[in-house]
């Protein structure tokens, strides 16, 4: 259940910039993997905030602009398919939750994870917490924020690539994602290593 209590605890310790960081793409078949990292102002509240797999592209996306209305920071950074391919989906998962870090203008305090034993290269403090997605407010925004920013890119590369259905599939390895991949081959966008 959704609450502050991984940034209350860390509030009482005297971290008042708390960054909750999710990243979203493992894995899909094409396209980049994104993260966010996502400081919100202790307790505000957001109607229906949830782990962005439990919600529907329209609730995402309106949850997504109150977000960015009252967070105090959002970083987000992507790493492309090719870089995928070079280093393997591990280490560009950690790679992109630290960049995400990276792009905030206020160095957070400490950091929140989603995931189980993540830890990124970083000097900031920081936690990993297994489905903090659904634990933490901030982790949260954080998969909501990743999650509108790479289906937004996705639909971009549909109009680019319109046999593979990016739009609908958002890369991931549906059935007709493998139909057509069958049919046509690999595009520009895909990830080698993964096929």
């Amino acid at each position: 259940m959704l609450s502050y209590f991984y940034e209350k605890a860390l509030f009482r310790k005297g971290y008042k910039l708390v960054a909750g960081v999710d990243e979203v793409g493992r894995g899909p078949l094409a396209g980049p993997i994104f993260a966010a990292a996502v400081i919100l102002p202790l307790g505000c509240f957001i109607e229906g905030l949830n782990d962005s797999k439990k919600l529907s592209p329209q609730k995402r996306e309106r949850l997504f602009h109150e977000i960015k209305e009252v967070a105090i920071d959002i970083g987000v950074a992507s790493i492309g398919h090719s870089m995928i391919d070079r280093i393997g989906i591990g280490p560009a998962n950690l790679l992109v939750m630290k960049r995400a870090v990276e792009r905030l203008r206020i160095i957070p305090d400490f950091v929140l994870l989603d995931g189980k034993r993540y830890r990124i290269d970083s000097a900031v403090p920081q936690r990993a917490i297994i489905s903090g997605d659904a634990k933490c407010p901030s982790i949260a925004a954080a998969s909501i924020v990743a999650k509108v920013t790479r289906d937004r890119l996705m639909i971009s590369y549909h109009r680019r690539f319109p046999l593979y259905g990016f739009a609908q599939h958002k890369g991931y390895g549906t059935r007709r994602h493998f139909q057509m991949l069958e049919k046509y081959g690999l595009c520009a966008i895909h990830r080698r290593s993964f096929l």
